[in-house]
């Protein structure tokens, strides 16, 4: 009896296995619940050493840091710290964790954020991104710079929970700020095991809602849902594919066929049917489309070239006849903002840059070197250098080549190398203000690519960061937009973006325009 009772109890056991495994969606690729047109091929996984928005995207599923942005306003929300208190003086924040582990199971401890920040900051990294907590944390950037000592750097873990951050003044913006990846924790115990090999799928550790299950170069990246992500219950989507597919035409036509369920770029070519759509998204965004000049090559170099070929662009005409999507022209490299006065730069003037150039050397063109401009391959970014040859040409009567780069290669050409003299380039605010479009632009920035260097520029940004929110701060930075457009011409802006998106909002939920175009995986539903 105890024998049949035993064998019915195997047997009744294995068929619930059965029922269950049966009834479980297996995760694969080709049957992914939500894909993704992400734009390109990322450039890494690795927190320490992404650059980009389609990296940003592919952050925001596999990691989280102290806070991250809320879906409508982009502003700090709770993530690994449940919550977060601000001394009087404004100069010490200080972080209470939550109780969460890796994917793998670890625990994660304030440490990891000590050692995750340290990592990013030590010269040997390299990171492109590392200048941005060398603005609010204090030793941050001696130690980066390699002039200071990591124990110079004012981030301490009291306990495994509580995480103590020294400011180097009261800035409004820093907590705000923590969502980027900059400040993300790494899981230190699989870096010291695999090396540079821990981003590879069957190596991958990470904290945030999904983790790798397959990456396919120029295929797709496909990641699951996160069993052991401390919110692991709001996460509503099983899984996301990420598909690198850079011409805006082919996933056009695959989002019409049902084949991506998120649109992120916009074929120029087809907007006047597309804005037909009702899930065409677009909204203002706090972000500007602009070039940059090589300030270190010539002919470049020279303050009078660079007004000369900022102001020989009708960027009015070029968001009216081109980009046609509502963008604002502009010559000022920060958007507006609540309480700031953008810098008015150089706007055009055809006879103003003919006087320029000529002073330059160049009277009517004549002599002027042959030089590219560099984009990274898109049909916006092809039409819109085209646009500015043209605009070059017979307004100045110099002759340009267009060079035209996947996005790995290109980041590297501009953002390693520098070996261009005018490249395309955007830039998306990280928080909502005007810092996160100046801070660029010191010596030292990951992301200063033309290699600006003005002094005065850098001690205006600087004092900036130690003063207190209000109209005086705000004025220090619109002295430092200045000198960076008014008087250097740096960069040339040519519009304010705004956020362009095919995505069918009645069949998704947790997707909102927001200010920023920043959208967490972890909000998004299918209704």
């Amino acid at each position: 009896m105890k024998k049949t009772l035993a064998t019915l109890l195997v047997l009744l056991s294995l068929l619930s296995f059965s029922l269950v495994s049966c009834g479980q969606k297996e995760l694969t690729a080709d049957k992914a619940d939500f894909i993704i047109n992400n734009g390109a091929e990322p450039q890494s996984l690795d927190p320490s050493h992404i650059q980009g928005v389609p990296e940003h995207r592919i952050y925001m599923a596999l990691f989280e840091g102290l806070v991250v942005n809320d879906p409508k306003t982009c502003r700090a929300v709770p993530g690994i710290a449940e919550s977060w208190t601000t001394s009087a003086d404004g100069l010490t924040l200080t972080f209470k964790l939550r109780k969460a582990t890796w994917s793998d199971g670890v625990a994660i401890t304030a440490k990891d954020f000590v050692d995750g920040w340290l990592r990013t900051l030590d010269p040997a990294t390299a990171s492109e991104y590392a200048y941005m907590v060398g603005m609010l944390v204090k030793g941050a950037d001696e130690f980066n710079a390699g002039k200071g000592p990591k124990e110079a750097v004012a981030v301490k873990a009291i306990d495994d929970r509580t995480l103590e951050v020294g400011l180097k003044g009261p800035a409004a913006y820093a907590v705000d700020m923590m969502a980027h990846y900059a400040f993300s924790p790494l899981p230190m115990h699989a870096i010291a095991k695999f090396g540079d090999e821990w981003i590879k799928a069957e190596n991958w550790v990470g904290n945030g809602p999904y983790v790798v299950k397959e990456w396919k170069a120029q295929q797709h990246l496909f990641v699951v849902k996160n069993a052991k992500y401390w919110d692991a219950k709001s996460v509503k989507l099983p899984s996301i594919k990420f598909l690198p597919i850079e011409d805006n035409k082919t996933a056009y036509n695959m989002y019409k066929n049902g084949e991506i369920d998120w649109q992120t770029g916009i074929a120029l070519d087809l907007l006047d049917e597309i804005k037909l759509r009702k899930d065409y998204m677009v909204a203002p965004q706090i972000a500007t489309y602009y070039y940059i000049f090589n300030n270190s090559k010539k002919p470049t170099n020279d303050v009078r070239v660079r007004k000369a070929l900022a102001m020989a662009v009708d960027t009015k005409s070029l968001v009216e006849k081109v980009t046609k999507g509502g963008q604002i022209a502009t010559s000022s490299i920060v958007p507006p903002m609540e309480g700031y006065t953008p810098a008015k730069g150089n706007p055009f003037n055809v006879e103003e840059a003919k006087k320029m150039l000529a002073e330059a050397g160049y009277p009517n063109g004549k002599g002027f070197p042959k030089i590219a401009i560099l984009y990274n391959t898109n049909d916006a970014h092809k039409k819109i250098a085209e646009f500015v040859q043209e605009q070059w040409k017979n307004n100045l009567g110099i002759e340009v080549t267009l060079v035209n780069q996947e996005w790995k290669t290109f980041l590297d050409t501009r953002s390693n190398s520098h070996d261009f003299v005018v490249s395309r380039a955007g830039w998306t605010g990280d928080y909502l203000d005007p810092n996160t479009f100046l801070d660029m632009f010191i010596v030292g920035s990951g992301n200063n690519d033309g290699l600006y260097n003005n002094p005065k520029y850098d001690e205006l940004v600087k004092k900036a960061m130690t003063m207190p929110a209000g109209p005086e701060r705000l004025q220090v930075l619109a002295q430092a937009e200045q000198i960076l457009l008014d008087q250097e011409q740096a960069v040339a802006p040519f519009y304010s973006y705004v956020e362009q998106h095919l995505i069918d909002t009645t069949k998704w939920g947790g997707w909102y325009n927001n200010p920023l175009g920043i959208h967490n995986w972890k909000f998004i539903y299918k209704k």
